[in-house]
């Protein structure tokens, strides 16, 4: 079985605008360095693990590396809960982005009581909230990737769209 690798969709943007307005202000939102840029990408990575994207993997594992990250570290995210690469922070992180992608067992909460606190002892309340951004903002672009099938790059700057 062939796979086709060319986008599904044009550039969202030359149909909606304001789609680019709101991932300037997402980018602006979570650049505000109350979180470090590595933990975000770990954060966007796993997320795109999570979900089982492509463009979403290649793109931040690209930032990783840019950004100096060991590929032992990069490799190890998807099974970051036994590596021993990874700050308590960072663990905290990951956690919290699995809690609020995967589903939640059968009668339990998505993101429990303990796993807030276990986060907040990690990042004070202007990161607590920028990272809960970042991965609102993974959402948003979720949809964009795994429905628009943008091709997979490295850079931002790259041509993603048809």
């Amino acid at each position: 079985m062939e796979i086709n690798t060319a986008p599904r969709m044009a550039d969202p943007t030359q149909f909606v605008p304001e789609v680019a307005d709101i991932s300037a202000a997402l980018f602006r939102a979570t650049g505000n360095r109350s979180v470090p840029r590595t933990t975000m990408s770990l954060v966007h990575l796993r997320a795109g693990q999570i979900v089982g994207n492509t463009y979403l993997t290649i793109l931040n594992t690209s930032f990783l590396r840019k950004a100096g990250e060991t590929e032992d570290r990069i490799t190890a995210v998807s099974s970051w809960q036994d590596a021993p690469y990874f700050t308590p922070a960072e663990r905290a992180a990951l956690a919290l982005v699995e809690a609020t992608l995967q589903p939640a067992p059968h009668g339990r909460e998505r993101v429990t009581d303990e796993l807030y606190a276990e986060v907040a002892k990690h990042y004070d309340e202007k990161a607590l909230a920028t990272l809960i951004i970042a991965i609102g903002q993974i959402g948003f672009f979720i949809a964009l990737a795994v429905i628009g099938k943008p091709t997979p790059v490295t850079s931002l700057a790259e041509e993603q769209w048809a």
